[in-house]
């Protein structure tokens, strides 16, 4: 009698346990199509020339991005990422590359080669100023910025680019993802301290603690880092250009979390 209640009890517990599974799963399934993006004898030669330096399987992996999701590229510019993304969703997901019209304007040439012939399906290119940005609410499952939150700040002398507030965006990614969906910055390092938008402006970097706050004053929560990216040795009161810096600057990866209830 007491064989058979615990030989009942183990066969409970074990059907207790498929979501754990399910998860391990959906990590292997994430890490796999990642990996098949990335391989990709269709993407442009300019493309595989900057893996070695953006390391995009370890970014992309902290994403969690996997097959099926729906997703926005946040200032995709020529699409480097947004193209990654598009592979790693398929078919039964979406990307959004938004672009406001200084980055569409900017990247204009690699924008027409990246999706002539309609060779992304998926994507969906949105240009328009933050202000008149439109999402769909709890829609998303990642928002990315990649080495472009920075520019929010930005204040170029020539009006370049318009004074954008950061925390509009912010409010509008916040609803448009699902409770749950995550936000992952990617940006060149400054130093603590100084005024946000002359740091930027001078440097095109951003102190880590600008981001967390503005995020945290957005309702995200901090949900990780990680520091594939990092560069000890970047002189982080070098402008990002500087040819003793540039593709070798120090840059933090954080994940954000828009909390499920």
């Amino acid at each position: 009698m007491r064989i058979t209640t615990a030989l009942t009890l183990v066969l409970v517990l074990t059907w207790a346990l498929p979501a754990a599974g399910d998860d391990f799963a959906s990590s292997e399934a994430s890490q796999a199509a990642i990996a098949a993006a990335i391989a990709s004898p269709d993407r442009p030669k300019s493309d595989l020339e900057q893996d070695a330096r953006r390391k995009p399987q370890q970014v992309l992996e902290f994403t969690g991005v996997g097959p099926g999701m729906h997703v926005i590229d946040v200032f995709s510019a020529g699409g480097y990422y947004t193209e990654l993304l598009a592979r790693t969703v398929g078919a039964t997901g979406q990307v959004i590359a938004y672009n406001n019209p200084p980055y569409a304007s900017f990247a204009a040439k690699a924008i027409a080669e990246r999706y002539a012939g309609d060779r992304l399906p998926n994507v969906k290119q949105v240009t328009s100023t933050i202000e008149d940005l439109q999402l769909v609410p709890a829609s998303l499952d990642l928002a990315l910025f990649v080495m472009s939150y920075h520019d929010l700040y930005w204040r170029p002398d020539d009006g370049s680019w318009p004074a954008t507030d950061p925390m509009q965006l912010l409010a509008k990614l916040h609803a448009a993802l699902k409770p749950g969906g995550v936000v992952v910055v990617e940006d060149h390092v400054a130093n603590p301290g100084g005024d946000p938008s002359q740091v930027v402006t001078d440097l095109h970097r951003i102190d880590p603690a600008v981001v967390k706050r503005d995020f945290e004053k957005a309702g995200f929560v901090f949900d990780g880092q990680d520091d594939v990216l990092g560069n000890p040795a970047d002189d982080h009161t070098k402008l990002v250009f500087d040819e003793s810096v540039h593709g070798k600057t120090d840059r933090f990866l954080f994940r954000f979390r828009k909390p499920a209830n």
